[in-house]
């Protein structure tokens, strides 16, 4: 059954048949959600089937006596909305599921993953106990055996390679605590290299928004979009990615008459909706936006006095817009420019106005220059710092800003702390540890290939590898990574095998490793991809929802989950794996210092307060474990909207929901989180903030400090620097320290206290003292329309790497070749190569690829769980009818995609349709098990296969990765197809 959806209506299917069957009947809407399967007391269990052979998932009643019933809160595993899960427990089983009306979030609604989210647990699809793989045969392992093998190699292979030599990628599923952990691991055991998924999906984001107004984050939140009254949607498909976030759009464009506009390749359920669509050329979106600021420059439209105030070097991004007038923006994007204008006028005159963003904007070699684009919209029309406007930047998965903000990424220690000097002896004193013995554990690198050698301090301050390019990393010759030697292991902790591009050579990188490992609670495409055949062992993971921690939504919300059920089978939580390995290292004590650890479970609670003696740059030393756990048993007393609880209310009185960071000050200083990021109209004891004043004060002669703007009742009426203890001192303010806190400056600070910051400052008294001075602690700058530390200053165009229209690449090439993250970027002489073979002739469709409703990421949990593998049994790749027609392809048919690279190529089914326009193809990305038309089911290890298989688009994805950042271009490439 291929799922096939036209002008909106989509094919019966059984849970509709379900849905009408019951209508004879009167019901309430948790009667229905018990009876169609949500609140099931008992799920069908599938055997091994074949793919296209899926049968129709059965559900039982809940037979749960309610007086018997533990109610537990948890949070959805898979997109970043952050939807609470509401769990019924009778005698340690989950067996019920409610809607969890109380959450503002979600407020009783789920999407198809989360009703059906039980299965993770109860899913016999599961990885059951630990197994490796010997002679290419699966065994099953005890832990210990496990454990002990797997150390032992890892310290032979360091012995011999250095501690560079080993990857580690964890996981956007990770709680925060997890996360922490995890990046505490990777620098005790001495290395850089460690990422996770944002890497894939929005390090763009980060980089850009960060290099604009000071942190990489949603500047609002889903429900504010409530107040917006224009809305653009860019490169994103909420409806399928996002799905429970939509009510709220969906809200503010009912209840305020919003303009809904979707800017996108592809005609999207998202774009359904919408009041306009703009349907442009994939790998554009710099050509439009600046279309769109033409129009508003050419007409005054933009906000002068916002500029003035709050903006630096605007008239730069000015002298780059002017060059896209209409008639070039419609030559190179296709959108006409009265269709811009209109788009334009609404945006700097409907206000409020919001941008919203998703993997269509980011997922491009200048995925960074298309963030700092769409940043510059919004300033340049003054939607920045109220309600309803902002950067409403949608995240990947369930705490993919967590894992993010606690430092699973190559460039940064655990929030946003950089890989300096000093980021490395704040982490120290935070640890307890000695900063000379971290930085003994790092490697020296000799010199190599004309780069000069690396001292262990030196390498300790160097950026890792990119999860994109791990098995270049493995297989380019020596001299090419500038590293002690190329990778030779990999420890994968929840992270899916097929998310990245090239995936031919990704699998001849895999072959070449010495070791391999992969935790998580179900194989992935690792484990099945036939390039092992030995040292290669699969440690099943627990699931989030089988363990205590936070979670840190899109909206920077942080919200506690509770362990629902212990874990399943043999599957031990990340806390324990962790704590084990570290056992066996030599460096156990140290690491969890200070973490109780009870039955070799490490305490999360404790985890998180140590996050939060640390995480002063980020406001995440607010969020106790304590007041998480009151706003998860308090979630009906926050308001919709505003996200706020009655001042008057004794356990969460004033707070923003989930205390969204910066949550300034100890947890006892009661911040209430900041819900809208850079408001000035509050003060910063309310959640009112300024821009960062993170690049300094003065560039070029001209000021980079706010001028004439603050927060409401700021001591301070103008801009001014981030604070420090010598700046204090100048303002007289410390005085108001308190001895104890004074004592901890002066003993952080030795013979230069003035230089402990806001940030440094473990005692809270710097952040304490400037809130009841009415002032931000990172000081109130402007905003950078220049980011002049960037490759691109200003955004440019730059043509994709595999570019449809080979005559713009003379004009708008992709960068030079560069080293970039320990390795060659090659990306121009790629570009170059195929312009000179024509190789947009010979593929002459643009492909890309993004998400559907029915799965999340990789695909490997929601794909083996049957009430979704029901909804979609295929993999598929839309067509544009004429170029079916031309190819004779029939709809539902089997074609064969080719790539430029690699001779890939991919057996999927083709769904023709006019959502893609011509010469344009989209696919899902969820898929795998298939690998250039063979079904890799049986190299699952038996049982632990998913129900639906399927190929992966990044079988046929190709080069190209964004400068800043090493993002992958998964959004725009060519291919051609044709019936298999």
């Amino acid at each position: 059954m291929l799922t096939k959806r036209r002008n909106g209506v989509a094919a019966r299917g059984s849970h509709q048949a379900l849905a009408a069957g019951l209508t004879a009947h009167t019901l309430d809407r948790r009667g229905f959600l018990r009876k169609s399967g949500l609140a099931a007391g008992g799920l069908a269990v599938l055997g091994t089937v074949r793919l296209g052979a899926v049968r129709q998932a059965k559900a039982a009643g809940s037979s749960a006596d309610p007086a018997q019933a533990v109610i537990r809160k948890n949070v959805c595993t898979h997109c970043s909305v952050g939807c609470t899960v509401t769990a019924e427990v009778v005698n340690g089983v989950w067996v019920g599921q409610e809607p969890s009306w109380a959450s503002p979030i979600n407020r009783g609604a789920h999407c198809a993953k989360g009703a059906a989210i039980r299965e993770l647990v109860h899913s016999d699809r599961r990885l059951r106990y630990p197994m490796k793989i010997v002679n290419g045969e699966w065994q099953r392992v005890s832990w210990d055996q496990a454990i002990t093998e797997i150390t032992d190699k890892l310290q032979a292979i360091r012995n011999k390679n250095g501690a560079d030599s080993v990857y580690w990628l964890g996981s956007a599923k990770f709680t925060n605590e997890a996360s922490y952990l995890f990046r505490k691991f990777a620098a005790y055991w001495g290395t850089n290299n460690v990422d996770h998924q944002a890497r894939i999906c929005h390090s763009t984001t980060v980089a850009g928004v960060a290099n604009t107004w000071g942190y990489g984050a949603q500047t609002n939140s889903y429900n504010d979009i409530r107040n917006a009254k224009t809305m653009i949607i860019l490169g994103g498909n909420p409806a399928e990615a996002h799905p429970i976030s939509m009510q709220h759009v969906l809200s503010g464009k009912e209840i305020n008459r919003a303009n809904m506009i979707v800017i996108d390749p592809r005609f999207t359920r998202t774009a359904a909706h919408a009041t306009e669509y703009v349907r442009i050329r994939s790998g554009t979106d710099i050509p439009v936006i600046w279309g769109i600021l033409w129009h508003v420059f050419q007409n005054g439209w933009e906000d002068k006095d916002f500029i003035s105030q709050r903006v630096y070097a605007m008239d730069d991004v000015r002298k780059e817009v002017a060059k896209w007038t209409p008639d070039e923006v419609e030559r190179v994007s296709g959108v006409p420019g009265e269709q811009l204008k209109r788009v334009a006028e609404l945006f700097a005159k409907e206000k409020p106005a919001t941008l919203i963003w998703c993997m269509g904007a980011t997922q491009h070699t200048v995925g960074t220059a298309n963030v700092r684009a769409l940043c510059i919209l919004c300033l340049a029309t003054g939607n920045v710092g109220k309600p309803g406007t902002g950067a409403n930047i949608f995240r990947g998965h369930t705490n993919v800003q967590g894992a993010t903000d606690l430092g699973l990424d190559v460039t940064t220690l655990p929030l946003y702390y950089g890989l300096v000097e000093g980021g490395w002896k704040h982490w120290a004193r935070v640890w307890e540890v000695e900063y000379d013995w971290l930085q003994s554990r790092f490697d020296e690198v000799p010199a190599s290939a004309g780069r000069k050698a690396r001292s262990r301090k030196e390498n300790m301050e160097t950026p890792g590898l990119t999860s994109t390019r791990w098995f270049d990393a493995v297989s380019l010759p020596a001299d090419q990574v500038d590293q002690r030697t190329p990778l030779k292991a990999m420890m994968v902790f929840g992270h899916g095998g097929n998310t990245v591009t090239r995936m031919p050579e990704a699998v001849k990188g895999m072959a070449e490793l010495e070791l391999l490992v992969v935790a998580d609670p179900h194989p992935t495409t690792f484990a099945a991809m036939d390039a092992r055949r030995d040292n290669t062992y699969l440690l099943p993971i627990c699931t989030s929802l089988e363990m205590d921690g936070s979670r840190t939504a899109s909206n920077r919300s942080l919200q506690w989950g509770e362990q629902i059920v212990k874990p399943a089978f043999e599957s031990k939580n990340d806390y324990e794996v962790i704590y084990r390995m570290a056992q066996k290292l030599g460096f156990a004590d140290s690491l969890f210092k200070n973490s109780k650890v009870v039955d070799g479970v490490p305490s999360a609670e404790d985890l998180l307060r140590e996050i939060n003696r640390g995480g002063w740059s980020t406001g995440y030393c607010g969020q106790s474990p304590e007041r998480l756990k009151a706003h998860m048993k308090n979630q009906h007393k926050f308001d919709l909207v505003t996200l706020r609880a009655p001042k008057d209310d004794p356990e969460v009185g004033g707070d923003y929901y989930g205390l969204p960071w910066p949550c300034w000050g100890k947890p006892e200083l009661k911040h209430p989180g900041t819900h809208i990021l850079y408001n000035t109209s509050l003060h910063v004891k309310e959640g009112g903030s300024t821009f960062r004043a993170r690049f300094g004060t003065e560039r070029n002669g001209q000021t980079l400090l706010a001028e004439d703007s603050f927060t409401k009742d700021s001591d301070l009426t103008d801009g001014y620097p981030e604070f420090t203890f010598g700046v204090f001192r100048k303002l007289g303010w410390d005085k108001d320290l308190t001895a104890e806190e004074l004592a901890t400056i002066q003993r952080i600070g030795g013979n230069n206290p003035d230089a402990v910051s806001w940030a440094t400052d473990l005692s809270g008294g710097i952040q304490r003292v400037c809130l009841d001075h009415g002032v931000i602690p990172f000081g109130n700058g402007k905003a950078r329309a220049n980011a002049w530390n960037l490759p691109d200053p200003v955004p440019v165009h730059r043509e994709p790497i595999y570019s449809p229209r080979p005559d713009l690449v003379a004009k708008y090439p992709t960068r030079p070749d560069e080293r970039q993250f320990r390795m060659p970027n090659v990306g121009f002489s790629v570009q170059k190569a195929a312009v000179d073979r024509g190789v947009a002739k010979q593929f002459p469709i643009i492909l890309s690829s993004g998400r559907l409703v029915e799965y999340e990421g990789g695909g490997e949990e929601t794909r083996s769980n049957p009430w979704l593998a029901e909804l979609q049994q295929d993999m598929f790749v839309e067509v544009n009818t004429q170029d079916a027609a031309e190819r004779g392809i029939k709809d539902g048919q089997f074609v064969w995609v080719y790539g430029p690279e690699n001779s890939a190529k991919a057996k999927v089914k083709a769904l023709v349709t006019d959502r893609v326009a011509k010469g344009v193809a989209w696919a899902p990305f969820h898929f795998s098990g298939w690998f250039q038309g063979k079904d890799m089911r049986d190299f699952y290890p038996k049982g632990a296969d998913p129900v639906v298989l399927g190929e992966s688009v990044n079988t046929v994805t190709t080069y190209g990765f964004d400068p800043v950042t090493g993002m992958q271009e998964t959004k725009v490439t060519l291919c051609q197809i044709s019936a298999a």
